[in-house]
């Protein structure tokens, strides 16, 4: 079955299912890591042009933050879910959705890992999936 990323600058579709998804963020000459990729200028040290690289990142790391979402303004997005906050174990914060609804308290410090889950199917029939962090047992 055909497998599409509902957002395909961010991350990249594994060959298989078993391979955990890779961010597409940057590195700078200077050291400093960034998510998303871009071009506008390091924010450590200003650099910009050739200094800026493309890296692949782990999705994996460490929770900062949690907020369970009981209400939305848009009617696209079903609640209740769980907004999360990770830091990447190569430095950057991201934010996106758990993978599960829970009322339970996720622990600061909790080990996370990214997966590309299923929501919804494309156009022409594949697999839309999107980055969601769960928790590491």
């Amino acid at each position: 079955m055909p497998v599409q990323a509902l957002k395909p600058s961010l991350y990249a579709v594994p060959p298989d299912a078993r391979t955990p998804p890779r961010l597409l963020g940057g590195r700078c000459r200077c050291g400093h890591v960034f998510f998303p990729m871009q071009t506008y200028g390091c924010e450590k040290c200003g650099a910009t042009g050739d200094a800026l690289q493309p890296a692949a990142l782990p999705a994996t790391g460490t929770l900062v933050a949690s907020s369970r979402v009981l209400m939305h303004a848009r009617k696209d997005r079903e609640p209740p879910y769980v907004v999360v906050s990770v830091r990447l174990d190569d430095g950057p914060v991201v934010r996106t959705l758990l993978d599960e609804d829970t009322a339970e308290v996720i622990a600061i410090g909790a080990p996370m890992r990214g997966r590309l889950m299923e929501v919804g199917r494309s156009e022409a029939g594949a697999a839309l999936v999107d980055l969601r962090f769960t928790r590491v047992s």
